[in-house]
């Protein structure tokens, strides 16, 4: 299993990536899709990884103390 620290980083880089699509690449035209619309999935998926890393803490800690 992963330890809750990747969940944090991971989170973290995915956040950052999406945080600099949705505030640098606001006049970028492609034809799929705009790159703002995908810094706000990298966002919430990043936040959602992180949210994870913080249960997964918390969880690991509840049950050490409890053994």
């Amino acid at each position: 299993m992963a330890s809750p620290t990747k969940y944090f980083a991971e989170g973290a880089v995915l956040f950052g990536i999406g945080l600099a699509l949705r505030l640098f690449t606001g006049d970028v035209e492609i034809p799929v899709f705009t790159l703002t619309k995908v810094g706000v999935v990298l966002m919430v998926v990043g936040g959602i990884e992180i949210l994870y890393g913080m249960y997964r803490t918390a969880s690991s800690r509840s049950g050490k103390s409890s053994s």
